[in-house]
């Protein structure tokens, strides 16, 4: 698939930049590689349905990401499911590294992963060209842990692989926790000393109504204002200033300036406004936003015969009718066509 020179971006459409009917500037790409997962998280998968949607070959995947990149995609997170599940990622890894953005620059290139499979592949995904991973992590407490995800043993496992991971040099590295009232609010205080343990950042997620089953409630949600008070009575904080403007995360340091957090809330303080983002799911459709109700086929395209060029002016096309913002907690709120492991991270 690679071979050693860089690819140079192709700019098949007129405009070197995405940009939506809101005028926000698009080149954050999330691409699920696969819908299969070997957890069964609580909030996540209610139901035993396993993976709905087929995989497309790892070729497909890396074309469809080379237009996007033609068309100001500087970002692009591999996705799941759990995506170190997939056959081929360490090859798509390899050739994602060699393109080049319109500005001639490497991609930033991350993979989202549950952590249960990187005690083997860190090393071989660094080599690959990988720059970090974000592993999914919902209690640091075993028992409660492994309550949440419903297999024996994954806590050990997963912070094996974390370790792993920082070892490697997958850095910096972060821990995603999604806090749900009456599953793992219990947990916030623990995660604030495991970044500073573990030298690693912790994220913490308000809930949304992207699971299988209909578990989401307004009161089941931990707001940002609550994780920054019940963290600040044992260890005081201090607000840092955002990286960019289309950053999703409220970062935070420790008074003493060992550690760091960050607070993502969709739900009390939603970021609609400078959104950055857009999904390509495990079987090539187009999500402008996570709660989507209309998806848009670009494989079906490819799949047909369609050129670089027609690819990118769908693409163009369909981001230009990217929604304004989510309406989590509105009257007449609908959930998404598919829950959160079906869409991609």
């Amino acid at each position: 698939m690679a071979t050693s020179a860089p690819i140079a971006a192709t700019k098949a459409a007129p405009s070197p930049r995405l940009t939506d009917s809101q005028g926000r500037v698009i080149h954050d790409l999330r691409v699920s590689i696969t819908d299969r997962c070997n957890y069964r998280c609580v909030y996540c998968r209610t139901g035993e349905h396993g993976a709905q949607y087929p995989e497309l070959e790892i070729d497909d995947y890396l074309r469809m990401i080379q237009v996007f990149v033609g068309l100001g995609i500087t970002k692009v997170r591999l996705t799941g499911g759990e995506p170190l599940l997939r056959k081929g990622l360490l090859d798509l890894v390899r050739a994602l590294v060699r393109l080049r953005t319109v500005e001639g620059e490497p991609l930033e290139l991350a993979v989202t992963t549950n952590g249960h499979f990187l005690d083997r592949l860190a090393v071989p995904l660094k080599e690959a060209g990988l720059n970090r991973v974000t592993v999914s992590m919902d209690a640091v407490d075993a028992p409660t842990f492994e309550r949440i995800t419903r297999v024996p043993g994954s806590f050990a496992t997963v912070l094996k692989g974390i370790r792993a991971a920082r070892a490697a040099g997958l850095t910096p590295l972060k821990i995603n926790c999604v806090l749900l009232r009456g599953f793992n609010e219990g947990e916030i205080e623990g995660f604030a000393r495991f970044a500073r343990q573990e030298d690693v950042v912790v994220r913490f997620i308000e809930f949304m109504p992207l699971e299988e089953g209909r578990l989401w409630t307004p009161e089941i949600v931990v707001p940002l204002r609550e994780i920054v008070e019940r963290i600040g009575r044992v260890l005081p904080l201090v607000e840092l200033p955002a990286r960019d403007s289309s950053e999703t995360a409220r970062r935070y340091g420790f008074a003493d300036g060992v550690g760091e957090i960050g607070i993502i809330a969709p739900v009390s303080q939603a970021f609609c406004g400078a959104c950055s983002r857009v999904r390509l799911t495990s079987d090539g459709k187009i999500r402008t936003c996570l709660f989507s109700q209309v998806e848009h086929d670009l494989y079906g395209r490819l799949r047909t015969g369609a050129s670089d060029a027609e690819l990118a002016a769908y693409i163009v096309h369909t981001i230009a009718g990217k929604e304004a913002r989510h309406h989590i907690g509105e009257p007449g709120f609908l959930k998404p066509s598919r829950s959160m492991v079906h869409i991609g991270g």
